[in-house]
């Protein structure tokens, strides 16, 4: 668990463009950020580094400090946090979850015209062929047994060719600002901590994500 007086100083170093790229920060400037000396900024760098949460590389000009993969990791957990805290009247549920691999069957049932025609007229988009699959965090887990109360939309299956196609409940949701939605197939061999979504576009390219990165998904209250 990170630190909360570490976890300020990476907000800071964030704030000042370290996911972006490497940026020249010394001591004294993170230390006027945190109002603290530049020796404790020293120390909470230093910690940082020890944590793999930074990389951090001395140049002529000074350090150069970048935020890395499993820092931004720890600053969207936070954010997530205070979603959850300042959602409006709890207006909202947020699910945070590493993007990992499917089973490739997304892709061909989103393809199905029975189906997209559904989505389009009950979700407005017509899905992307293919889902983006998401593992929920342990803290998020039972965020997604919740939804179970929700109202989920119906997609209704069909019969084509001598196959028949099942029934997917489907719950709209959003992923920054792309309309999304949490779709369950009938016979899902997904465990509990393992969510489908989808969306008009692709959400892998429009968001720029890859596989272990750390995505919030997130669902209005009833």
């Amino acid at each position: 668990m990170v630190l909360a007086e570490d976890l300020e100083c990476l907000k800071a170093i964030a704030l000042m463009g370290g996911c972006r790229g490497s940026v020249m920060v010394s001591s004294q400037v993170i230390g006027e950020a945190l109002t603290a000396s530049p020796q404790t900024a020293s120390r909470r760098i230093r910690a940082l580094e020890s944590q793999a949460l930074i990389t951090r590389t001395m140049r002529p000009d000074g350090q150069h400090i970048t935020v890395t993969t499993a820092g931004e990791e720890a600053l969207r957990r936070e954010y997530a946090d205070y979603c959850r805290l300042f959602a409006h009247d709890g207006a909202h549920y947020v699910m945070s979850g590493t993007v990992i691999n499917g089973l490739g069957e997304g892709r061909y049932y989103m393809s199905l015209e029975p189906y997209k025609k559904q989505f389009l007229r009950l979700l407005g988009f017509e899905p992307f062929p293919g889902t983006l699959n998401l593992r929920l965090s342990g803290q998020s887990i039972p965020t997604r047994k919740k939804l179970e109360t929700q109202e989920w939309i119906t997609i209704h299956g069909f019969s084509a060719e001598g196959r028949t196609f099942g029934d997917v409940r489907c719950l709209p949701c959003r992923i920054n600002d792309i309309p999304c939605g949490i779709v369950v197939p009938g016979r899902t061999h997904y465990p509990e901590d393992i969510v489908e979504v989808i969306a008009g576009v692709g959400l892998r390219e429009s968001l720029g994500i890859k596989e272990h990165d750390l995505v919030n998904v997130e669902v209005a209250h009833d």
